[in-house]
């Protein structure tokens, strides 16, 4: 297969890097920036892993414009790694042209785009996939595994936190919300589904890079997650995420700040196993890990959640 990435800021040569790792897997490159294109990513800056350097892109078939890609037939998939504001009409293209998409998350900034999308790929009988990779993270599998198994009990409650300074590298359609917690919500939502209300709070100050939300995901069986975190004011505030999550025989807990539960894994492998996925997906497995109708379904929470936020801690039904 031939998959071709589309945009190499912070995020696309995140998956560049880790691509290069799949064997069997052909890649190409897509960007208006020449430096980008020489493998020189040492402008490139993000908030988790390797963000710059150089990278051997020797090999690879390059593209100065989206079109040229999308017109190529030799091109079999696309990596969306764009602003979330053209994810939808760039995802809506490359289904047309009869290219498997890949699109960074959030996979749009509303439900009904999301919807979109959703439904051209069924159209086009192609595979769609957001690239919800904490659904991919070894330490929130494993999370995932200890619910399904049951070998500690039934789930109490859980907090999940994932917090950084507002970067400073881009402007980012949905602010901290999106940038940050819609992992969590979309994690969440596979672990339990869609709550039967939400209640939040925080704050929102662009002037000054804040953008917090603490939302609490309320559960018919009595259990409550609470998910937290967002932009903490511009500056060097370093990124870490977490999770508490609490069973009836133990706690598990992972943390990337106070050392606990640490990575066992550069941040590379969860991207690799996520696209590693996507091929598989389009090569005809069956979609059931992050399936676009989850993704979809946690912008909607995620926008419930801000919601609630504007109504300072009132409860408010989930009719998603």
């Amino acid at each position: 297969m031939k998959l071709a990435v589309i945009g190499l800021g912070f995020m696309g040569s995140t998956h560049v890097k880790a691509a290069r790792t799949l064997p069997g897997l052909e890649l190409a490159v897509c960007s208006r920036d020449p430096k980008k294109l020489s493998g020189d990513f040492s402008d490139i800056r993000g908030n988790i892993g390797d963000a710059g350097g150089n990278v051997d892109l020797s090999g690879m078939a390059k593209y100065g414009d989206i079109g040229a890609v999308l017109a190529d037939p030799t091109v079999d998939a696309v990596d969306l790694c764009l602003p979330t504001e053209m994810h939808e009409q760039v995802t809506l293209e490359a289904l047309r042209a009869g290219k498997h998409v890949l699109v960074e998350k959030p996979m749009a900034l509303d439900g009904a785009a999301a919807g979109r999308m959703i439904a051209e790929a069924e159209r086009q009988q192609r595979t769609l996939m957001a690239a919800q990779v904490i659904r991919f993270w070894p330490e929130y599998a494993a999370l995932r595994d200890t619910l399904r198994s049951g070998r500690l009990g039934a789930l109490r409650g859980a907090v999940f936190r994932r917090r950084c300074a507002a970067p400073s590298w881009g402007t980012w359609a949905g602010g901290g919300a999106f940038d940050l917690l819609i992992h969590d919500v979309d994690f969440v939502l596979q672990l339990l589904g869609k709550p039967e209300a939400i209640s939040a709070s925080g704050a929102c100050d662009d002037e000054a890079g804040i953008d917090l939300l603490h939302a609490m995901f309320c559960y018919p069986n009595g259990v409550d997650v609470l998910i937290t975190g967002g932009w903490l004011n511009r500056g060097a505030h370093p990124f870490s995420m977490e999770f508490t999550a609490t069973f009836d025989r133990d706690s598990v807990e992972f943390s990337t700040a106070s050392g606990a539960g640490v990575l066992n894994c550069p941040p590379e492998t969860a991207y690799a196993a996520e696209i590693a996925y996507f091929v598989r997906c389009s090569a005809g497995a069956p979609n059931e890990l992050c399936p676009p109708r989850e993704s979809a379904d946690a912008i909607d929470l995620l926008r419930l959640a801000l919601e609630a936020r504007s109504r300072r801690g009132e409860r408010i039904a989930c009719a998603i």
